[in-house]
């Protein structure tokens, strides 16, 4: 079956750095769209960064946009979050998403969610 489990996330200090990892199996991940979204208590859930199947192409969000980068390893089937320069504000349940809308397919799976705090 289908599942993408998160992990990586927990308290870390403002300025600081966390590596989320998303380890997908059940689907053939090479094809799949992968993205990272958050969300946080009271807020609506946004995207934070996404990646092509191949890993050419990334977008971010303007809000994390030179702070995180989302990488990912077809052979591993993985899917990574690097976030630095941590700030409160940051602090939400991050969850993995994969995707594959291409002509004749509308697949899409989520993650649980990993939370992420920080706070001094």
């Amino acid at each position: 079956q289908v599942q993408l489990v998160e992990s990586g996330g927990g308290l870390v200090q403002p300025g600081g750095s966390l590596r989320l990892s998303c380890a997908a199996s059940g689907f053939t991940f090479s094809n799949y769209v992968m993205s990272w979204y958050r969300q946080a208590p009271g807020k609506e859930r946004e995207l934070v960064a996404r990646i092509t199947a191949t890993g050419r192409t990334t977008n971010y969000a303007d809000s994390m946009k030179g702070r995180f980068t989302i990488s990912r390893d077809n052979a591993k089937n993985t899917v990574y979050l690097q976030k630095n320069s941590l700030k409160p504000e940051d602090t939400a349940v991050y969850s993995c998403n994969a995707r594959d809308r291409s002509y004749g397919k509308d697949y899409d799976y989520w993650g649980q969610g990993t939370q992420v705090t920080v706070s001094s």
